[in-house]
């Protein structure tokens, strides 16, 4: 670990990869994500595992991918056996910090009974996190700030964040978040007398550009709903789930042409006013002094289908609601700086990448790969060809199938499986069904192709990319002569001879 190196990740809910001016939107401003970038590595074709939020954020947390990590709703316990990114921060010396959220269900085994007030809150903080600044789904700390500000609180946080572009953006979720998170590194480097305030490891988790979809104050009107284009239609051929989800009040998109305008214009809205406080977070801390020993790295936990196919929100397996931003700037290496990776990456680099940066050992969990060879400039000499994502929607259904167990598995059909290559994308089904798009004739996702000579070999490059990221923790040691290969992640007070 470097002696002073400062580690900040960002997450940003709900924002879609081709929703940055630097990837050459032609409505969007990003300009403080631009300035990010042009001392990074921005990686253009990154992508979530999973959604919605809980499975998304868990690939980035765990390095592993829903079919390992197997949280597959917002509510899904997250296995306590599994390494995390605070964990591995707190072996490296780190105190980490969290001012968000991380919306991770505790796990079960650990509850002290049925009355245990943890198996009623899905949005827990990730173990190993001290949580600073705690905004769950009611948003209790923003809420009562609000009120000692005088505003009329009653409706809560639904409503307050469905108005927020009635108030000033000062007083936004967003610039709140900010403001705590400032005065967390003012505090901290008070108690130092302005020396060896660092290294810290914070985790800055905004919940916009989340719906609902209202920016706040300025950053409502700073787009015109003429400006925003429309979105991509609904195919006319389409699989059904595609007409199960267009009949969800919940994830359909309007069809008043001046209500999708107007909902997109506030995405974009929320995209630059958020965009706005990571600005004032970077000034803050360049000036500081803490900046330029700050390794950076912002991405998202899902993208936003923003009315293409005739949907909202996040879900099912179109594009638009797994590509995501992903920026990474290590002051210690620029020769990455400026650049932009096309290959494919996904958040379950994220922490084999963090782990690099901090001088930890990979855990044997993670799927992913340290990003590190592209922030030096280098290409990797293996790297994916594709991207894959899963999404699952049980748990639409738990109490809701008899638990005829073992005899009773429908909740196990309620699943997809996404393999994305430069060509094409293969989605299979777990009732058996599948659906294929030849993303070259058409890259909107609406074109299928059932010819076996492009299907076949996407089906069996899915079936090779699960069978090579089944569980490994253990797999890869064999316990003769005291322990032979990798060993697993040590408790503390082993020695780690990964």
């Amino acid at each position: 670990m470097g002696a002073h190196l400062n580690i900040l990740l960002i997450t940003l809910d709900q924002f879609r990869g081709d929703c940055l001016s630097a990837a050459g939107h032609p409505v969007v401003r990003t300009p403080h994500l631009d300035r990010l970038a042009a001392s990074g590595v921005r990686f253009a074709r990154h992508y979530s595992q999973a959604a919605p939020c809980a499975p998304g954020r868990a690939s980035i947390y765990t390095g592993m991918y829903q079919m390992n990590h197997r949280v597959v709703a917002n509510g899904t316990p997250l296995d306590a056996r599994f390494d995390n990114i605070a964990l591995a921060a707190r072996r490296a010396g780190y105190d980490p910090v969290v001012f968000g959220y991380t919306d991770q269900g505790a796990d079960p085994r650990s509850a002290v009974d049925a009355d245990d007030p943890r198996l009623s809150v899905w949005e827990g903080i990730l173990p190993g996190f001290e949580a600073v600044l705690d905004l769950p789904d009611d948003q209790a700390a923003w809420v009562a700030w609000l009120a000692e500000l005088g505003y009329d609180t009653s409706g809560g946080s639904a409503q307050l964040l469905a108005t927020e572009s009635e108030r000033p953006a000062e007083h936004g979720v967003s610039a709140f978040l900010t403001d705590r998170a400032i005065d967390w590194f003012d505090q901290r480097l008070a108690a130092t007398g302005g020396e060896h305030a660092g290294p810290w490891f914070v985790h800055l988790s905004y919940l916009r550009p989340h719906p609902p979809y209202s920016a706040a104050g300025r950053w409502a009107q700073a787009y015109d709903p003429d400006d925003v284009g429309l979105p991509i239609e609904p195919a006319l051929v389409r699989h059904p789930l595609h007409d199960a989800v267009l009949r969800h009040p919940a994830a359909a998109a309007p069809t008043d042409e001046a209500a999708l305008r107007l909902m997109r214009a506030q995405y974009f809205g929320m995209i630059s006013e958020v965009d706005d406080q990571l600005g004032r977070l970077r000034d803050t801390l360049t000036e500081r002094g803490q900046w330029d020993d700050t390794f950076v790295l912002v991405t998202s936990d899902h993208g936003e289908m923003l009315g293409d196919h005739g949907l909202r929100e996040k879900l099912g397996y179109w594009e638009q609601s797994y590509h995501v931003l992903g920026i990474v700037a290590d002051p210690r290496l620029p020769q990455g700086h400026g650049s932009v990776v096309n290959a494919f990456t996904e958040n379950v680099d994220v922490m084999p990448t963090i782990c690099e940066a901090i001088g930890v050992a990979v855990p044997a969990q993670c799927d992913g790969f340290p990003l590190t060879p592209w922030l030096r400039g280098e290409k990797p000499d293996r790297w994916r060809t594709a991207a894959h994502w899963e999404f699952d929607w049980r748990g639409e259904m738990i109490g809701q199938v008899p638990h005829e167990w073992p005899w009773e598995r429908t909740l196990e059909r309620q699943h997809l499986a996404v393999l994305r290559t430069e060509r094409a994308a293969y989605v299979q089904f777990g009732n058996g069904s599948w659906c294929c798009f030849d993303l070259v004739a058409d890259p909107s996702w609406r074109t299928e192709v059932t010819d076996p000579a492009v299907v076949l070999p996407l089906a069996q490059d899915m079936l090779t990319w699960r069978s090579r990221h089944t569980g490994r923790e253990l797999a890869d040691m064999l316990v003769v002569d005291g322990g032979v290969g990798r060993w697993p992640q040590m408790p503390t007070g082993w020695a780690d001879t990964a």
